[in-house]
């Protein structure tokens, strides 16, 4: 067989991580004169290769993250130098899934909270975990909707089996009054079996208020956090920082 029929079988048999590096391969082969095991090796490695990158950006478009760009590499933990950077990289490593614990990040808008949660997210899918994030406002939309059309049961059904669930942002819009008792299903449904992570700009003491349903939320904090962790984020808000940067660089001018 040619080297221009080989590609298109390849391709057939959906090995195209073998079919694009094969001439490549080939003068690498020729030029070093590798034996023909090395050959192979080296073609099933590309193939391999191209399957797990593959499954990778699949899992991160499926996981639905506001912005996928967000890495702990890219982030200055020196601006509020009082996050709990140790804990941030144990939830990184992802072992308290393992664990089925949860994680609450608390702090005022535009210090960090979505996106550690999202660095950490991208951080688990790495190590091979699949990732739901929702904005809360947005989780609680999708969930009225399956229920007027009658999916409630499978849509709570998919987010409970997810290992990471993310819900951002709780308490930056105003939610719907059953929105504390949709939350605490979710939660009853994940506890001890799947890990939740959960940002707020509001400390936990007013999300009965918030929510409009003390009793509902006292149940659901008290199962995030018996297997939780806290993380406090700020004081200082990047958004801010960067403001008065842009003002006062235009003032020089």
């Amino acid at each position: 067989m040619k080297l221009t029929e080989l590609d298109p079988a390849l391709r057939k048999l959906r090995l195209s991580g073998m079919a694009e590096h094969l001439e490549m391969r080939l003068l690498e082969a020729q030029k070093s004169e590798w034996a023909a095991i090395d050959l192979l090796s080296a073609l099933v490695q590309d193939e391999l290769q191209r399957r797990q990158d593959r499954l990778l950006a699949r899992r991160i478009k499926q996981a639905r993250f506001r912005d996928a760009n967000k890495t702990l590499d890219g982030f200055d933990f020196r601006f509020n130098a009082k996050i709990d950077r140790a804990l941030v990289f144990e939830l990184a490593t992802g072992r308290f899934l393992e664990r089925a614990e949860d994680a609450v990040f608390l702090g005022a808008p535009g210090t960090g909270k979505s996106h550690l949660a999202q660095a950490i997210g991208l951080a688990v899918i790495h190590q091979g975990h699949r990732v739901a994030y929702r904005e809360v406002h947005t989780l609680l939309e999708e969930l009225a909707d399956a229920t007027l059309d009658g999916t409630r049961k499978e849509y709570l059904t998919e987010l409970a089996s997810v290992p990471l669930l993310i819900l951002d942002d709780l308490g930056m819009r105003k939610l719907p009054t059953t929105a504390a008792e949709d939350l605490l299903e979710l939660i009853m449904r994940r506890y001890e079996r799947a890990s939740t992570l959960i940002t707020s700009n509001r400390p936990v003491d007013d999300w009965g208020r918030l929510l409009g349903d003390t009793a509902a939320v006292t149940a659901m904090l008290d199962r995030l956090l018996h297997h939780g962790h806290l993380l406090k984020c700020g004081p200082r808000s990047w958004r801010t920082k960067k403001t008065i940067g842009l003002q006062k660089e235009t003032a020089s001018r």
